[in-house]
C-alpha cells in the first residue's frame, strides 16, 4: 500500500520482537539490542516474554503469535550479525537506513559515535517510531536524522538533500528487510538514485531473498488469498545473486560479498530449524570503488 494514508509497518514491529525475544538468549557475543524491546508496546511484549519463557500459549491467535515471533527470532539473529558487523568495518561519517522501520543501530552500536545517521522510511512508519521512542533513549550515533520519504510519490536525493546529506562524502547505505517488497523496477530506480550520491569510498549493505520453493508458494496464495496473509506486506521480488549483482554494477557497485543467512547461522552455533528461510535470506556487501 502506497500514499499519505498508509498505515506503519506491521512487519516492522515483529521484526523488533524477534530481535527482543533473541536478546541475551542467542549468539551471545555477537549478537545484542537491549534496545529493540523499549520500542514495544506492552500488548507487543507478551508473545516476546512467551518465547523468552518457551512457554507457548494454548490460545489459536497467541499461539500464532508466539510461532511468528520465534521464527522471525531465528531469522534476525544472523541476519542482524552480519549486517552489524559489515557496519562495523565500513564505519563512515555517514550512515543512510533506507527503510528503517523499527531499526536500532543509531542507539546500541558505539562504532556509530562519529558518524550521522539518516533514517529513511514512509512518514506513517516513521511517525510510529518516533512516537515510541522513549524521551531517555539516548543515541550513541553522532545524530540521528529522520527523514520522510513515501517512495510511491517523493523523491529522495531532494529528501536527503533536505536533510543534510552530503552526496559528495563517502556514505554507507543499509537497505535491511525492503528489498523483497518492492518490484524489480522499484529496486532498479532505487539503486539508480544512490548511484548519483554515492560518492568513491562507499559501501552498500543489502538484504535481500532468493528465490526458494517456500517463497513460490507464499506469493501463490498471496494472489489467490489477498494480502491479507502478509499483514497487507506482500513479497515482490526476489533476486539471485548474479541477478542483484548485475543490477548493483549497473550503480557503479561491486559485490564483494554475498552470504546466505543459514552460512552465517552455522558460524553462530544457533538453532537452524527454519533452513529453508535461512537459506533464502541473504545478506551482500558491495562497494564503490
Amino acid at each position: 500500500m502506497s500514499g499519505r494514508g498508509r498505515a506503519a509497518s506491521r512487519t516492522a514491529v515483529l521484526v523488533c520482537q524477534g530481535r527482543a525475544a533473541a536478546n541475551g538468549r542467542a549468539a551471545t557475543g555477537r549478537f545484542a539490542d537491549p534496545v529493540a524491546e523499549r520500542l514495544l508496546s506492552a500488548a507487543e511484549r507478551t508473545p516476546v516474554a512467551e518465547v523468552r519463557s518457551n512457554t507457548p500459549p494454548s490460545g489459536w491467535r497467541e499461539r500464532t503469535a508466539y510461532e511468528s515471533v520465534r521464527a522471525c527470532a531465528e531469522v534476525v539473529v544472523p541476519r542482524t550479525v552480519a549486517i552489524d558487523e559489515a557496519l562495523r568495518a565500513r564505519a563512515a561519517g555517514q550512515l543512510v537506513i533506507l527503510g528503517a522501520g523499527l531499526d536500532t543501530r543509531a542507539w546500541r552500536l558505539p562504532e556509530l559515535a562519529r558518524t550521522d545517521v539518516w533514517e529513511v522510511d514512509h512518514p506513517a512508519s516513521q511517525r510510529d517510531k518516533r512516537a515510541r521512542l522513549a524521551a531517555d533513549l539516548s543515541a550513541t550515533a553522532r545524530s540521528v536524522r529522520f527523514t520522510p520519504v513515501d517512495f510511491a510519490v517523493d523523491d529522495l536525493g531532494a529528501a536527503l538533500d533536505a536533510a543534510g546529506h552530503d552526496p559528495s562524502a563517502p556514505t554507507t547505505w543499509l537497505w535491511e528487510g525492503v528489498v523483497p517488497y518492492l518490484t524489480r523496477n522499484e529496486v532498479r530506480a532505487t539503486v539508480a538514485a544512490l548511484a548519483v550520491r554515492t560518492a568513491p569510498g562507499s559501501a552498500l549493505v543489502v538484504n535481500y531473498q532468493a528465490p526458494s520453493a517456500r517463497a513460490a508458494v507464499g506469493r501463490l496464495l498471496t494472489r489467490v488469498l489477498g494480502s491479507s496473509i502478509t499483514s497487507g506486506e506482500p513479497w515482490r521480488s526476489l533476486w539471485r545473486p548474479e541477478q542483484l549483482a548485475a543490477v548493483l554494477a549497473e550503480g557503479g557497485l561491486r559485490v564483494v560479498s554475498d552470504d546466505s543467512l543459514l552460512a552465517v547461522a552455522h558460524t553462530l552455533d544457533i538453532p537452524t530449524r527454519g533452513r529453508v528461510s535461512l537459506r533464502s535470506g541473504r545478506v551482500a556487501v558491495a562497494e564503490s570503488p
